[in-house]
């Protein structure tokens, strides 16, 4: 098969289930702007901002987007590359996008708050501490492994460290002049233009500049910049910088794209569907759980409602960056697939225990955009910087995000000190830098990062869960919400299960132990939820 083929029918398939399944699910949530977003009625400079759309969708693509769509679909393809991409395509759009749409909405109509919250207004609050100590502890776990992946790399490749620096400096350039001069769309485009030559520039040119530094001054100096740029306003590091890093991921795209076209290369993988893995498992739940960003995330609903509905300038402006932004991330995945298919099975297999999945990608791809008339060592490197630049915005929005959630917990404590926390951005984040601090310097995150995958996707069981509790209350048929919500309970409570008792046959017992522990949290929310459904149907009746 050619795989020209399969990157057109995904393309299709994407674009129109955004016409029509986008417009729907759209209407569902009753969004319109006959009210003003969030970001103008608690406009604060620092976290409440409105932007434009594209700079909006920049920042919550970059945000999302990380590794994930290229590791989680690669490693999936150990149970043939068809369950992958069915996968992708059916969860994409099915799941995933209404998953991104319905967190950004709910959000949205919330005064721009995280889900938690929105958790505490329609299951309670005893439903909103679990959750928010769920997810903040998810958070700093994200927030200590990504520090040490980009140490790491910038250890072992200077030259990434370097062009890394560049961006974040030209990022703050492009915020400050972007705020006097860029309220002009022609003005606008124009220092973006200039804005995106300068980085590709800064690509080749941070390769010939290395810069060196110990591992543990790296991941120091990494948690310093993601402290800085929780607490600055969004308008003066992360938006601009996830914007034009955003053209980082567009340009890797469209280069992968032309490159598939012009070099118009065959399959090589045969069509076996592999039903278990010695390694992996399952594929019943594990391959819902490997690919999780390019299908359905729930890292995306701490995203949606954390930052990016803060950001919307629109309330309109919502199908564009929530649903739109995860069908560009689903087709990211498919591209994915296809860097590693043309191998053949056996040489996927070696190469993916030796290399590792981003390697494969980077080498993969790589290959094909040389037919561009591009050096393929170049192609390579521009892969792999690609990668490692999203894994810098991931580090920096998780920070920022943990502080969200501390702030919001303590919003309902009424001691001085709670509300002390609650109001004081600085505090709060300093917790979250000391925390993820504490993490790294046990070493504890490496063996905590397995379950991360069931616990992600129990994330986005939880935000489906409390988006139907919402419709519901709203008399609106939860259905396209609900199906969605079942099936990724049913995935996640079965691979919570079999984690705990393989663990605990392994006698890796902390795992173990979390692992059981997020699934009665799973249970007792569920609880929490039916119990407010029924007062709720009760109260309506009387």
């Amino acid at each position: 098969m050619n795989l020209t083929v399969l990157l057109l029918i995904s393309a299709v398939i994407l674009f129109l289930a955004y016409k029509i399944y986008g417009k729907y699910v759209y209407r569902k949530f009753g969004l319109s702007d006959e009210k003003p977003a969030p970001s103008h009625t608690h406009r604060d400079g620092v976290d409440y901002e409105p932007s434009k759309p594209i700079v909006v969708l920049g920042h919550h693509f970059a945000s999302i987007a990380g590794a994930g769509p290229i590791v989680g679909p690669i490693i999936a393809v150990t149970f043939g590359w068809i369950p992958a991409v069915i996968w992708i395509l059916v969860g994409g759009i099915f799941f995933g996008a209404v998953h991104d749409l319905g967190s950004l909405a709910t959000s949205l109509k919330t005064e721009g708050k995280s889900i938690g919250v929105i958790i505490r207004n329609q299951i309670g609050m005893r439903g909103k501490q679990l959750f928010i100590i769920f997810s903040f502890s998810t958070l700093i776990l994200i927030i200590g492994v990504f520090a040490d992946i980009i140490a790491k790399t910038f250890v072992t490749n200077p030259g990434v460290a370097s062009a890394s620096i560049f961006f974040i400096l030209l990022a703050i350039v492009f915020g400050w002049v972007n705020r006097f001069v860029g309220s002009r769309k022609i003005t606008f485009i124009a220092i973006t233009v200039i804005g995106v030559a300068l980085m590709y520039f800064f690509v080749f040119l941070g390769m010939k500049l290395p810069f060196v530094l110990d591992y543990k001054i790296w991941v120091l100096v990494l948690l310093a910049y993601a402290f800085i740029a929780s607490v600055t306003p969004v308008s003066m590091l992360l938006q601009p910088r996830d914007y034009l890093n955003s053209f980082l991921l567009y340009g890797m795209i469209i280069a992968a794209v032309l490159g598939v076209f012009i070099s118009s290369p065959e399959m090589q993988m045969t069509n076996e569907i592999h039903v278990a893995d010695e390694n992996l498992g399952y594929i019943f739940p594990v391959l819902f759980v490997t690919i999780a960003c390019g299908a359905i995330s729930g890292f995306h609903s701490l995203v949606a409602s954390g930052t990016t509905s803060k950001q919307l300038d629109k309330v309109s402006e919502a199908k564009l960056v929530g649903f739109g932004g995860m069908l560009i991330e689903s087709f990211l995945a498919i591209i994915s697939v296809i860097a590693v298919v043309i191998l053949t099975r056996s040489e996927y297999i070696d190469r993916l225990s030796t290399e590792g999945p981003v390697a494969l990608f980077s080498t993969g791809l790589g290959a094909m955009i040389a037919s561009l008339g591009i050096p393929e060592d170049f192609a390579v490197g521009f892969l792999a910087l690609t990668v490692s630049a999203f894994a810098l915005t991931t580090l920096d929005t998780c920070t920022r995000l943990a502080r969200f959630t501390l702030q919001e917990y303590f919003e309902d404590v009424p001691q001085p000190a709670g509300q002390f926390l609650a109001k004081n951005r600085y505090v709060s984040t300093c917790i979250v830098v000391v925390f993820s601090i504490l993490l790294l310097l046990s070493g504890e995150f490496t063996t905590l990062w397995p379950i991360f995958g069931s616990a992600n996707q129990l994330l986005a069981a939880l935000a489906l869960l409390t988006i139907a509790v919402w419709l519901i209350k709203k008399n609106i048929n939860a259905l396209f919400v609900t199906i969605p919500m079942f099936f990724m309970f049913t995935v996640t409570l079965s691979s919570l299960a079999l984690f705990a008792w393989k663990n605990f046959k392994d006698e890796v017992y902390v795992l173990s132990i979390i692992a059981a522990l997020l699934f009665v949290l799973a249970i007792a929310l569920i609880v929490l939820a039916t119990k407010s459904l029924k007062k709720y149907v009760k109260t309506s009746s009387v």
